[in-house]
């Protein structure tokens, strides 16, 4: 039987945060405390981006207003989130992880699935292997993690739901009427609040009820996804893994912000970070993107994009960078931002044929010094720039893989004494 491993950093942000303080303040660890990570404890606006197990239990919740979950536990510790610490620590669980199996697909910056059943001959059984992972993770980089074990995605990250923190859950197929049956359809993978609330006031409140319920008639209420429902009620769901190096359709990044973004330059350094990352995500998959979309979700949850498709497919940091930003400028309507993303598509090896446009030749004829054009110099060849660019960022890349993100960092994010 095939296995699937679903692994979920515990409290992530918060434990990464933790362990950063530990570093100047050994008497002080977040996770021990009611604390969270977002907001600005100055104007006690923001929203939670995660929570200690303390501050859980004084109902603190995440994504909540800080105002609200500050009125809930007045002592709660605040701290601000780093998001490139927390690029950092993904990437250095995604190594680790790799170092077992070439067969990961990460699903966001703090979880992954594993695709356990090519080294099953080196361990013992699943347990084990889960229990070795999760040790050497904590020994390692200093932070736990849950993992779940299942024939398929869908119960994998299911499992890894249950009892936490630093646990290895299983849910095989005759474990679901007792594992996994009797908890509510809000707690199912996939079910909204919206759609939850309707099961419930159509007498539907266990996945165990969903999963008895008739198809069809799940399907007259919620069409589609009322099939779907039940199939992931009954345990069916697809077990292969999406790799982001074979046949990837987008890879792309967001972040929601610890404190609203109300004006365009704090809202293009977010953006910055994120080009950062996902075109550094497209270098390491050796791919070149032809579509970049922009997306904003607004402090009223609104949420709208902008898309755009590329006469010259890119990867390089700073092409991504401004294609955002013009995005951004053609999108953004003043309100405070709470979150922001950037996805690339249409994605295409780097050794296909590149064809430039007429603008690119333009563009790079305008760059030109005025030197050579007063002694009527040609221009420096387009393709030529772009290869300076590419062994740029091929350099960069190369020093944060061997001495860390923080080894070459760009002036923007330095703080504003050291700039």
């Amino acid at each position: 039987m095939r296995l699937i491993f679903h692994i979920d950093v515990n409290s992530a942000f918060l434990s990464w945060s933790a362990i950063e303080k530990l570093k100047t303040s050994p008497e002080l660890d977040l996770r021990t405390i009611p604390a969270i990570i977002g907001g600005d404890e100055r104007t006690r606006h923001g929203v939670v981006l995660a929570k200690s197990i303390p501050a859980k239990r004084y109902g603190v919740q995440t994504g909540e207003p800080v105002a609200n979950a500050l009125r809930k536990c007045p002592f709660l510790v605040m701290e601000p989130p780093d998001h490139r610490l927390y690029r950092r620590r993904s990437h250095e669980l995604m190594e680790l992880l790799h170092s077992y199996t070439p067969d990961i697909e990460q699903l966001s910056i703090d979880e992954c699935f594993l695709d356990y059943t090519p080294i099953s001959h080196r361990f013992p059984s699943p347990e084990s292997a889960a229990r070795t992972i999760a040790d050497r993770v904590h020994d390692t980089l200093g932070f736990t993690v849950n993992i779940g074990i299942a024939p398929n995605r869908l119960l994998a990250k299911m499992a890894s739901d249950f009892e936490k923190p630093d646990r290895v859950h299983t849910l095989y197929p005759e474990e679901i009427p007792q594992k996994m049956w009797p908890l509510s359809v809000r707690d199912l993978y996939m079910v909204g609040k919206r759609s939850a609330a309707r099961l419930e006031e159509l007498g539907i409140r266990t996945i165990g009820e969903l999963a008895h319920c008739d198809p069809a008639f799940l399907q007259s209420h919620f069409k589609s996804h009322g099939r779907t429902m039940w199939e992931y009620a009954n345990g069916i769901s697809s077990d292969v893994l999406q790799l982001e190096d074979q046949d990837a359709k987008c890879i792309g990044n967001s972040t929601t912000l610890g404190a609203d973004a109300t004006c365009a330059p704090a809202a293009k350094h977010v953006l910055l970070e994120l080009a950062e990352e996902v075109s550094g995500r497209l270098r390491r998959a050796h791919l070149l993107a032809g579509s970049v979309t922009v997306e904003i979700k607004y402090n009223n949850f609104r949420s709208c994009s902008r898309q755009t498709q590329l006469s010259t497919p890119l990867s390089a940091t700073d092409a991504l960078y401004t294609c955002a930003c013009r995005l951004f400028d053609e999108l953004w309507n003043g309100t405070p931002i709470r979150l922001l993303g950037i996805r690339t598509a249409k994605l295409q090896s780097e050794d296909a044929p590149v064809q430039l446009s007429l603008f690119e030749w333009e563009k790079q004829a305008a760059l030109r010094p005025a030197a050579a054009k007063e002694e009527g110099a040609q221009a420096p060849r387009p393709a030529a720039s772009l290869e300076r660019q590419r062994r740029l960022d091929a350099a960069m890349d190369q020093i944060r893989q061997r001495y860390g993100d923080s080894a070459i960092i760009k002036g923007a994010f330095l703080p504003k004494k050291e700039r």
